[in-house]
């Protein structure tokens, strides 16, 4: 099986209502909207789950929140306990039930399709769509029209990550056919994501996207459910005061015409991985789950607790306290590994300590005493200078050794292929 490729362009809208006002964000549909188009037929007359369904994955962005590791690498592609935080969402999507799957790519496409392939190996069969620049979530659904068609869709940004995956919320979504099907957490700072306000009985009455007065504390999280209706509303709205068109804008506009959205509130765990402590915050849940497996080569060493050691990793001298894992190919040698570090593939780890974190392949960490809460990019080399100390005795010179080390934690995020050197 091959993925495809296609070439994505921006349908204009449907219909004949009039555009929005430029640069408002806003929704302008015609008055009957949903109502007018086969909203009186009941529910339990629809196909329900023979209706043909395809997800929708966001795997663009630039993802500045992460640099410099995303200066070289793509942010879905860093990865957590040692698979990247991308294929989590892919499993999801698979075992919701969903075989077809588009991918939006930008400027990082090359490497995410090296790393996905045809998608045969999560059971789906990937389409990759390019998009020029991240514009916004609904820019994404609009270059996106002609390969989802009139398909029921669920749209999957590549770098969130949630505890369960979505099969009971597609199920729930097949069953009922709401027009848009939202999934919501309650968050402390609300201005940082899209917001939704809810009437008395619980129904979506309005979103806003990063709201400076937030009217509730429940974000949107990065999951969403749709049928082709969502496309006449995305084709109607305008670039935000961001710049981007907003998928809040268009869910807004479906509430607006009378459309019918649900709305979920997670009762279990997600997060943005949008930046280094949410990183390593994810890291910390999933090694929580890991069970103990030694099948690589361990020697004159202490494994403590839920330890993986993959085939071909070798462990001497050394004492690794769970939950950790450590790759195929990385050698631990004379180190003390801390819990809930993920050692990624063909790492080199001598004379150090860390603990909490993520270090990525090919990375070497050499003579460090203490490095904690740190993510460590591809091929990093981190390594101590001994520093002395000249003081003159009469006419000769002196050597005075390094004094002892004090016990203090280094906290790096170093982008692939750095050369750090710490003085001791």
């Amino acid at each position: 099986m091959m993925a495809r490729t296609l070439e994505t362009t921006e349908r204009p809208p449907a219909g004949s209502a009039a555009p929005a006002e430029p640069g408002s964000g806003n929704l302008r549909l015609p008055a009957a909207g949903c109502r007018a188009r086969g909203r009186d037929l009941p529910f339990a007359d629809r196909p329900g789950d023979l209706t043909p369904m395809k997800g929708l994955v966001l795997a663009g962005g630039s993802g500045s929140r992460l640099w410099p590791i995303t200066h070289t690498s793509a942010k879905q592609l860093v990865p957590v306990a040692n698979k990247p935080v991308l294929f989590y969402g892919l499993e999801s999507i698979a075992d919701a039930g969903i075989r077809e799957v588009g991918i939006v790519v930008g400027d990082k496409a090359a490497e995410i399709e090296a790393a996905v392939g045809d998608g045969s190996r999560f059971g789906l069969e990937v389409t990759y769509l390019r998009q020029d620049a991240p514009l916004g979530l609904a820019h994404a659904v609009r270059i996106a029209r002609d390969y989802l068609g009139d398909d029921d869709f669920v749209m999957y940004l590549g770098d969130n990550f949630i505890v369960g995956g979505i099969s009971s919320l597609v199920r729930r979504f097949r069953t009922s056919r709401p027009d848009a099907q939202i999934m919501l957490t309650r968050v402390a700072d609300p201005r940082a994501f899209g917001v939704v306000e809810l009437d008395q009985r619980g129904r979506v009455i309005g979103l806003e996207e990063k709201p400076e007065h937030p009217k509730s504390d429940l974000a949107v999280v990065g999951v969403y459910l749709f049928t082709a209706r969502v496309h006449d509303a995305v084709g109607r709205i305008e670039p935000s005061w961001r710049g981007e068109l907003e998928i809040t804008d268009a869910i807004q506009g479906l509430i607006d015409a009378g459309c019918r959205v649900q709305s979920t509130v997670v009762s279990g765990y997600w997060k943005d991985t949008g930046n280094v402590a949410d990183m390593l915050e994810v890291n910390r849940l999933v090694l929580d789950g890991v069970e103990a497996d030694c099948s690589g080569e361990v020697h004159s060493s202490e494994l403590v607790g839920r330890v993986v050691i993959e085939a071909g990793a070798t462990v001497t001298g050394s004492r690794i306290v769970g939950p950790a894992v450590v790759a195929a190919g990385s050698r631990i040698r004379d180190s003390h590994i801390g819990p809930f570090t993920s050692i990624d593939s063909d790492c080199t780890v001598v004379d150090s300590e860390i603990a909490n974190s993520i270090v990525l392949r090919g990375a070497s960490i050499v003579g460090m005493r203490r490095v904690e809460h740190s993510l460590i990019g591809r091929e990093t080399e981190v390594t101590v200078t001994e520093t002395e100390t000249d003081t003159e005795a009469g006419t000769g010179t002196a050597t005075v050794p390094s004094m002892p080390r004090i016990p203090r934690a280094h906290r790096l995020v170093l982008g692939d292929h750095s050369k750090v050197q710490v003085a001791s």
